[in-house]
This record gives structure tokens, sequence and C-alpha cells, in this order.
């Protein structure tokens, strides 16, 4: 299908590491547009979790012009105004960043669905914050025992399923996935992968960033690398393959390019 307006543009984004053993982010661009995922490869350790920082806001940017989101220059703004710009976030970090161990699911819920009706004048609305829970359990087919159980109760799919459910259903125009499907059983696996698929076709921008080649090949439509906190152009899967990516794994993209450009000449 045709893609929509760009929901995530990245305009030389550089941001030094606040770890000593971390990677400075060094100018990266790239866009999102509504209806496609944009899957990011790379080998841990090369700015992917900067990466993420920065896009959630859990780590500001100087230049607010350096993310916009949904044409909202955001790199200044709190996780929460990213949020209320329409973008959901689903960090590596299950229990901890994305859930709270010994909270319930419903409470957990409340996290990052607060904002979907479910404060009426600043009181908490339970009833709604229940219903959404089960839906969200019953839609995304995670095995727990109710909405009452606590986060840590469940096994590592299914939690992150109930993660996923959480933030897709709220509707974001802009979802950002950090390894959607890391430590996961090959059936809840190809549940989540379908998942942002059919996200994806409802016209929502995705960006996946994963160390599962296979998986960005599987459900993604255009494919980079980030290697040493660099991020290489972005190709349509149609003009490059496993062994490509695998090279730009190593920051060797330029050489490539540059090639590519001589052959054109």
């Amino acid at each position: 299908g045709a893609l929509g307006e760009t929901r995530l543009q990245l305009n030389r984004l550089s941001k030094p590491s606040s770890d000593p053993f971390g990677t400075a982010l060094k100018d990266i661009e790239l866009e999102v547009r509504a209806g496609e995922i944009l899957g990011i490869a790379g080998v841990s350790g090369n700015g992917q979790q900067e990466l993420l920082y920065a896009l959630s806001g859990e780590v500001p940017v100087g230049d607010a012009h350096a993310i916009v989101i949904c044409g909202k220059p955001s790199g200044r703004d709190t996780p929460d105004q990213r949020r209320a710009s329409g973008m959901g976030f689903v960090p590596e970090e299950r229990l901890g960043r994305s859930a709270v161990p010994r909270m319930s699911l419903t409470e957990n819920a409340l996290l990052t669905a607060h904002r979907a009706g479910m404060l009426k004048h600043g009181m908490i609305q339970f009833d709604r914050i229940a219903a959404f829970a089960d839906k969200c359990i019953k839609d995304f087919k995670v095995k727990c025992g109710g909405a009452e159980h606590a986060a840590d109760s469940l096994s590592g799919g299914n939690l992150q399923k109930f993660i996923m459910g959480r933030e897709i259903l709220l509707a974001p125009k802009l979802l950002v996935v950090s390894q959607p499907t890391w430590g996961v059983d090959v059936g809840a696996a190809a549940f989540i992968r379908q998942q942002l698929i059919d996200l994806r076709n409802e016209g929502t921008a995705i960006l996946v960033i994963s160390e599962e080649l296979e998986e960005l090949f599987e459900i993604s439509d255009r494919i980079a690398v980030i290697a040493d906190g660099r991020v290489s152009p972005a190709k349509r899967l149609a003009d490059t393959n496993i062994d490509e990516i695998g090279v730009w794994m190593s920051g060797m993209w330029e050489r490539n390019i540059a090639a590519e450009v001589a052959a054109y000449d």
C-alpha cells in the first residue's frame, strides 16, 4: 500500500553516552512513515540502548528538532509528552522497564494506558482499567491466572504478549519496539510478529530494533543497520539480502554504497 506521512524523523541525532562503556550516537538520520515497519539490525552494544533511551525520552536530547514525532519537534519532550504525541514504546527489559514485577496486570495496564480515558478528574477509573487489562489478556492470548495476578507470575512470552497488547490497544501512531520476541517461545514469537504486521497494515509507523536478522527480514518493509552509534541508509527488502546486511553490521556500508553509485554512473 501507499505510505502515509512521516511519523518519526531523526535529524542528525547525536548524543554522547552517559555510560563510560556505552556508545555515542553519531548523526543518525532516518524516517519511519505511516504503514511501514523499519527494522534496525545490529550486533548488541552498537548504540541500540542509547537510541532507545533517546527515542523514549528517558534521556532527553538537547536539540528539539533532532527527534520529530508526528510532526512535532520532540527531542526535549518527556516520555509522557511523547506518548501524548502518539508514540507507543516497548523496551527490551520486560520486568522493571515495561512492567513492575510485583504489581498486578491491571495496575501495570495503568502505567501507560492511563491516558486512554482511565482517569476522570484525576481519579482512576478502576472498572475501565480492569476491562482494558481483560481485553488485553483475551485479544493477545495471554496465559495467566487473571488480571489481578502479578506481572512476575507470567512466563516471559506471556508477559511480552501482555506488554505488546497494552501498547497496541492504545492505537499508537508510532510504535518503537526493541527485541520484540527475545527469549519467547516459537508460538508467542509468531503471534507477536503477526500483531506487528497487522498494526502496520492498519497504518501505524513501526520501528523495530532487533538482533534477530531472520525476524527483521520476516516483518520489515525496509531495513537499516546500527554499528558503532551510526545508522546506515535504509534499504527496501527487495534491494538487499541477509549477506549484505551482515557485512553492513560491521560498519562497512559506505564502501558498498560508493561501489553501487559508481556502477550506476
